[in-house]
């Protein structure tokens, strides 16, 4: 049987013959592409795909939710146990038990540019792309977990193992900027590469929706993408191979992430949690962010925004004067790799994803009525029956580059405002004060990972020139 026979086949055992139409048509070229395209297509499992999602979404409308009241607030543990958390996290990542997880798939196209957000540069005096900060922060925790091990000389020793999943729209630049910038001084062997996958666009009737004669439209399956991403690139089975206990995973676009936060890692593994989610309280009742909320049956959800009556969103708790819905998700989390694990292959067992019903460019040249597959990565949080909220601070973790320049929020200048003022706080609270005029401080990573360290550098001293906007921490601010 030849190639074309075999595909012929395959699209016909399917119902997607229309996929070949073209086929004599098109140039050796086209055709090749085209026969790539159709062999990576799982035909059986997008079909029972489609169907789950569209179960799911009926189930999903009779859903109820209630508010969670078990955060692990920022006023309910002392000093003493978070030493205690920071001690056990960095314990936990100088014996290799953790890694993190970097989603990065995203482009800064609402940036105005279309290179991969995380090359972005918000402006910061160093000019530091998002990448570079968070390696950087990496690198000093790494250091910090080694000094806490009593050998600070071997903090070289200590390599916390950097998950990065890509897309195919930006895999390409996200490698060439870490190899032209060294890796930003961590070692290559430490970070892997993976890209999270496509699905078709179909039709409402389940027809694969050709772009061009030669191309099928096809689109990102999601953050929650990462699950199936991880499994078919063997990324799980690496980190499993490594004896990986946890992930910390967060989203690229946080100018903030504290990357590998020992408290944070402390607090999650101490409470044996199978999941663990960073929250920050609601800044005010209509915030365009998700909300955890608990299902029925007590498992842990997600509502987005629009989910959300606008009456139960401003709703008030009488006992605490706080939003019933009050705990926002900003897709910080913990991922214990046995949960990880039972959560990636549930997923591939049950198909469901969510249906965005989208007008899709096809190969006429309009477009047509059809529906996008995608899934969050927040989809099987419901499965994990030992779950940690733990409240952390807005202003020490969160400033997200989301919208364009001059955007009234998630904008480059706020997420660079957010990162000159925690370095202003972390200069006084050593004990150094600015210079009149200047509005921030620009703290590398390398210097201080989250405030400490710094009173030798700063105590008593005047950072900056009067008139500088904004002082990048070296010798020559001093």
């Amino acid at each position: 049987m030849t190639c074309i026979d075999t595909l012929r086949q395959k699209c016909a055992e399917a119902g997607q013959q229309h996929l070949l139409e073209e086929w004599d048509a098109l140039s050796p070229a086209e055709q090749q592409q085209l026969a790539a395209e159709i062999q990576e297509l799982d035909f059986p499992f997008i079909a029972r795909a489609l169907e789950a999602s569209k179960a799911a979404a009926a189930a999903a409308a009779h859903h109820s939710s209630e508010p969670v009241n078990d955060v692990v607030s920022r006023q309910s543990a002392d000093e003493q146990q978070r030493a205690e958390w920071r001690q056990l996290g960095l314990q936990l990542i100088a014996q290799g038990k953790v890694g993190v997880l970097l989603l990065a798939g995203g482009q800064g196209t609402r940036l105005g540019s279309s290179a991969p957000k995380g090359c972005y540069d918000v402006g910061l005096p160093s000019h530091k792309s998002l990448f570079q900060l968070q390696a950087e922060r990496l690198l000093a925790v790494q250091r910090l977990a080694a000094a806490a091990a009593g050998d600070s000389s071997s903090s070289q020793q200590v390599a916390v193992p950097w998950f990065i999943m890509t897309s195919p729209f930006t895999h390409t630049e996200t490698l060439q900027h870490f190899e032209q910038h060294g890796f930003f001084g961590l070692q290559r062997s430490q970070v892997t590469f993976f890209q999270q996958g496509f699905l078709p666009c179909l039709t409402p009737e389940g027809k694969v929706i050709m772009e061009s004669s030669s191309k099928i439209a096809k689109a990102p399956d999601g953050n929650g993408g990462l699950y199936r991403a991880l499994q078919s690139s063997g990324t799980l089975a690496k980190m499993q191979g490594i004896g990986l206990e946890a992930l910390d995973v967060y989203c690229v676009d946080n100018i903030l992430a504290r990357v590998a936060d020992p408290e944070y890692l402390g607090c999650c593994h101490s409470r044996r949690a199978q999941l663990g989610c960073r929250v920050l309280a609601k800044a005010y009742p209509e915030e365009k962010v998700g909300v955890f909320a608990r299902d029925a049956a007590g498992g842990l959800r997600v509502l987005e925004y629009s989910e959300l009556d606008p009456a139960k969103a401003a709703a008030l708790d009488p006992a605490t004067g706080k939003l019933y819905f009050n705990w926002s998700n900003i897709c910080m989390h913990y991922f214990a790799l046995p949960w990880l694990e039972a959560a990636a292959q549930q997923l591939q067992a049950a198909a469901a994803y969510h249906i965005a019903s989208k007008q899709i460019p096809e190969k006429s040249g309009g477009k047509v009525p059809g529906v996008k597959l995608e899934m969050f990565i927040f989809d099987p949080f419901h499965s994990a029956k030992e779950v940690t909220l733990f409240e952390v601070a807005r202003e020490d973790h969160f400033a997200p580059v989301k919208n364009a320049p001059g955007s009234a929020a998630d904008s480059p200048e706020a997420a660079r405002a957010a990162l000159l003022q925690q370095g202003a706080r972390w200069v006084a609270a050593a004990g150094g004060s600015m210079a009149e005029g200047v509005a921030g401080v620009e703290v590398p990573p390398l210097l201080s990972y989250a405030g400490e360290g710094l009173q030798d550098l700063v105590g008593g001293k005047v950072v900056g020139r009067a008139g500088e906007e904004a002082v990048l921490l070296d010798g020559s601010s001093l």
